[in-house]
């Protein structure tokens, strides 16, 4: 019975937001967009440096499926957004901009 639950709510997922169990059990990449300088100074801990003005030549080699979850981050948020952008340009469907580098710091936390 919880399986048959469980296969009706996957099901749902998949019509209603379109999701595969691939994008379903992705782990998010996080990309730090900052300037190499700035990564080194401190980032998140698993966070890629993939800086903002140079994303899009960068991010196949780094995200290759378009399905998995992207998480943004930069100083104030700004660039991060301008990644957002380029990045649902290029075809990626889950990016997310968490702001600035302290409030990805808080809201990876209770990931």
């Amino acid at each position: 019975m919880l399986r048959h639950a469980l296969t009706r709510l996957l099901t749902s997922a998949v019509l209603v937001f379109g999701l595969t169990l691939p994008a379903l059990a992705a782990k998010p990449v996080v990309i730090d967009v900052r300037t190499p300088d700035e990564y080194a100074q401190g980032h998140v801990d698993s966070a890629l440096n993939l800086p903002h003005d140079n994303i899009t030549a960068l991010i196949a080699a780094a995200v290759p499926d378009k399905t998995t979850p992207v998480i943004l981050y930069c100083r104030s948020g700004r660039r991060s957004a301008i990644a957002l952008e380029s990045l649902k340009g290029a075809g990626y469907s889950q990016v997310e901009n968490y702001g600035s580098l302290e409030e990805a710091r808080k809201r990876l936390e209770t990931h």
